[in-house]
């Protein structure tokens, strides 16, 4: 067995480097989600490694734990030396990544940006050009990328010990009620105002699910991936994809299946499947854990992982280390939301495939047999169409 599978302890983020000054950090849209990246800097500035030098919000939070502002442009003009950040974290709508990302770091000002990277794949390219332009970093929010399980994941396959890997899938089966869908105005739409959005299953929820895959499989960047077949439904009364399978072909002929949904009759880990001639390996992400089977071996482990704002501060100390989650090698995963994006609108499932359960915000639906579905697309690299999941006649 891999020396990185016996070998690598399980526990919680390492401490990188020696102590540092506290590197001023703003937090931009700090309600939703944007409050997990509020508690990871009041985390790193318990440590004395960054301080929250201001909080960004159209809305002014009811308690600002810092100096707030409406706007970003309005932070970074201003004349108080004690707010500009050195870093920000970007927790936006997802039209609003690259506008607000391209304005910070050409004012000089590193980036953790939250996935997934844009809403096109022309927009991640301007964002790279500006990242290049600029000479700033840029770190994309796919947690997973921090994962020392991931890793490992990696060092096992080019140690051949499920063989030579024939596919990679994922699958991801998860719950998200009605209330979900309207949480936002922007939440399970296609297009805004005139926008790309790009809400779904496969470029938001369970966007971890293919970046991760396509990450173990070695595809990076956009030209890595040769084209990609999307199956796109949905059981709500949304624009985007709740329940959809792809496949991926990398440019090296590896093919990727993935199954995924948002309306399974419960929640379970979303997995990533390495498929060797002799074994597999899972990863599941969520929670950095990895089971190797093989005719030899069944083993089990759990790893730590890095978040990527403190790899970010690592990466800003020392100019020779590689983000965890680069914006340019988020290229791959942009071309399958590219494919998504442009493919024909998601088909609605039929009542008849379709069970709802709940009340209220709490309501939600699930597809006949969805989990099987899933599991087959991820296995095989086929479509649930190309399976004949009886919803997709």
């Amino acid at each position: 067995m891999s020396a990185s599978l016996r070998a690598a302890a399980p526990g919680t983020n390492h401490v990188l480097g020696p102590a540092q000054s506290a590197v001023p950090v703003a937090v931009v849209g700090v309600h939703g989600h944007g409050g997990s990246h509020l508690r990871t800097v009041a985390a790193l500035a318990e440590q004395g490694r960054v301080r929250l030098s201001a909080v960004v919000d159209p809305r002014r939070p009811d308690d600002a734990p810092a100096p707030w502002f409406p706007t970003l442009g309005d932070l970074l003009s201003s004349s108080d030396a004690a707010v500009r950040p050195e870093v920000v974290v970007i927790s936006t709508p997802i039209p609003t990544h690259l506008p607000l990302a391209r304005a910070a770091m050409e004012a000089g000002v590193d980036v953790l940006l939250e996935k997934p990277t844009a809403a096109s794949l022309a927009e991640h390219l301007a964002l790279v050009e500006v990242t290049e332009r600029t000479g700033r970093r840029c770190q994309v929010g796919f947690q997973t990328f921090g994962s020392h399980a991931v890793d490992a994941v990696a060092e096992l396959v080019a140690d051949g010990e499920v063989g030579d890997v024939v596919g990679i899938g994922a699958v991801g089966t998860w719950v998200r009620t009605t209330g979900y869908w309207r949480r936002a105005p922007w939440a399970g739409r296609r297009r805004l105002d005139g926008r790309d959005v790009v809400d779904g299953v496969v470029t938001n929820p369970l966007a971890h699910a293919v970046a991760t895959a396509l990450r173990i499989g070695g595809a990076r960047t956009a030209d890595d991936v040769a084209h990609v077949v999307t199956d796109l439904w949905r059981a709500n009364p949304i624009e985007a994809d709740d329940t959809s399978s792809l496949r991926v072909v990398a440019r090296d002929g590896l093919p990727y299946g993935f199954g995924l949904t948002l309306c399974a009759p419960e929640r379970t880990p979303a997995r990533v499947l390495v498929l060797g001639t002799d074994g597999e390996v899972t990863l599941e992400y969520e929670h950095d854990r990895v089971l190797v089977r093989t005719p030899r071996a069944h083993v089990e482990k759990t790893y730590g992982r890095t978040g990527l704002l403190e790899d970010l501060l690592a990466a800003r100390r020392d100019p020779e280390r590689r983000l965890a989650c680069d914006v340019r090698d988020t290229g791959a995963f942009m071309r399958v939301l590219e494919a998504v994006r442009t493919a024909a609108d998601p088909r609605p499932l039929g009542p008849s495939a379709v069970t709802w359960t709940g009340e209220g915000d709490d309501r939600r639906p699930v597809v006949d047999d969805v989990t099987r579905w899933c599991e087959e697309a991820a296995r095989s690299a086929r479509t649930f169409s190309e399976l004949g999941a009886p919803w997709t006649r």
